[in-house]
């Protein structure tokens, strides 16, 4: 933001005191490739598809990526491997990891993969740590952090860097979470993560459990080791936890595009990263970020809803008489930054838009201005006060082809 903006715009979002620590760089894991494929709306792609997918991830700056389940079948494993392959061989400056849950099987089959290519895959060993899980599978609490100790080591023993997920960690006890981070990070668990998978937190309770995991790493002398955020949004807090959990000491976000996922989804990637950037914790290359959400729009069979944050149609368009005023004025001074933020948080230009001035019910004369100038036609009296009664009389935006035959008319004809 320029000098003169930072004078016009008071920043209530600032940190400095709300005694939140400054979380850094944060770094960002896409899981549309596990997590996002198993919402039951989903359409399953081809392997070339999820290749172009983590090409765009890349592009936008996310640094690590699930590619998937290998334990859940062979075509799971024979997709795993190919995009594994793909990355290394694309040379894409994304790391990939594998899910796994905690038996044999599941993660020799990550391992069979890292040995045939000759490079070691991230392996997300995934555990159940709540007591509701817990009484439902007829689990103690002994039995998991033996089971933790043990997969761990296993996959650290051949080579895999292993991340330990507690799956349900926000409603399990505090107690039960030291006890397995320990049993995992004395196994050699490079990351732990957090994982939200009944959408059961809040921001408060995202910053809490995160600033606690984080202290408790610490007090075992693991203050090295990585913490991500797994979150889902059936509270429709998804992206407002992620960056609570950050703030309370979480270092990569998990996210899938669009928010496409188990259930409701997980937060929505591209809007983790416009707000990471808009925060100052990292500087993503967001030029692409539309590109990314319309293939993975496609690729999954899911539509990007008009009014979605960021990537959505209307997300820089207004119709509004006053909007399109204060746009229009901005625009005089010839400040591009002033005439994205005058009515948006967001910049248009950060992923490659602008502020789009249109013509409906709610719009003003300001509004046939813009867009009379626009398409290069001279403001004339008549014609705009027929543009502009049409478009009060109308019961939606209009479309330039209405425009134009509006425009066209002749003086004392109608139009249709």
């Amino acid at each position: 933001m320029n000098g003169l903006l930072e004078t016009l715009v008071f920043d209530w979002n600032s940190t400095e005191s709300a005694a939140l620590p400054f979380p850094g760089n944060v770094a960002f894991d896409d899981e549309t490739l596990r997590d996002g494929l198993q919402s039951p709306s989903a359409r399953h792609p081809a392997v070339e598809e999820k290749l172009a997918m983590l090409e765009l991830a890349a592009a936008v700056g996310v640094t690590s990526a699930d590619v998937g389940l290998p334990g859940a079948g062979a075509a799971a494993a024979r997709d795993a491997e190919a995009l594994c392959a793909g990355i290394a061989g694309a040379g894409l400056p994304i790391e990939p990891n594998c899910a796994a849950r905690a038996t044999a099987d599941d993660i020799r089959a990550v391992l069979e993969i890292s040995q045939r290519l000759g490079r070691p895959v991230e392996i997300a060993l995934f555990l159940a740590s709540s007591p509701i899980r817990c009484h439902v599978e007829g689990w103690s609490l002994d039995e998991l952090a033996e089971r933790a100790e043990r997969w761990v080591a296993f996959g650290v023993k051949n080579g895999a860097p292993v991340t330990f997920v507690a799956e349900d960690a926000t409603r399990s006890q505090p107690d039960d979470l030291r006890r397995l981070f320990a049993a995992a990070v004395g196994a050699g668990a490079t990351r732990i993560c957090i994982a939200d998978t009944a959408g059961q937190a809040t921001p408060v309770g995202a910053y809490r459990v995160a600033k606690f995991v984080r202290q408790a790493l610490a007090e075992l002398g693991a203050g090295g080791v990585g913490l991500d955020w797994h979150g889902h949004n059936d509270r429709g807090l998804a992206v407002a936890n992620a960056l609570a959990a950050a703030w309370g000491g979480a270092d990569r976000l998990h996210a899938t595009a669009l928010g496409v996922g188990e259930r409701v989804g997980n937060p929505p990637m591209e809007q983790l990263l416009v707000n990471a950037r808009l925060l100052g914790w990292a500087t993503p290359d967001l030029l692409r970020l539309t590109e990314y959400t319309e293939h993975a729009s496609r690729m999954v069979g899911v539509p990007i809803p008009p009014g979605a944050p960021v990537v959505g149609r209307d997300a820089f368009r207004t119709t509004t008489g006053v909007h399109a005023s204060a746009i229009i004025k901005a625009g005089l001074t010839g400040d591009e930054e002033l005439v994205d933020l005058i009515y948006s948080a967001v910049p248009a230009r950060w992923v490659g838009r602008r502020q789009e001035i249109e013509i409906g019910p709610m719009s003003g004369s300001s509004n046939v201005r813009a867009w009379l100038a626009s398409h290069g036609r001279a403001e004339d009296r008549a014609v705009l006060s027929r543009m502009l009664s049409a478009a009060k009389g109308s019961d939606h935006t209009l479309s330039d082809e209405e425009l134009e035959r509006i425009a066209s008319a002749p003086a004392d004809g109608g139009w249709s």
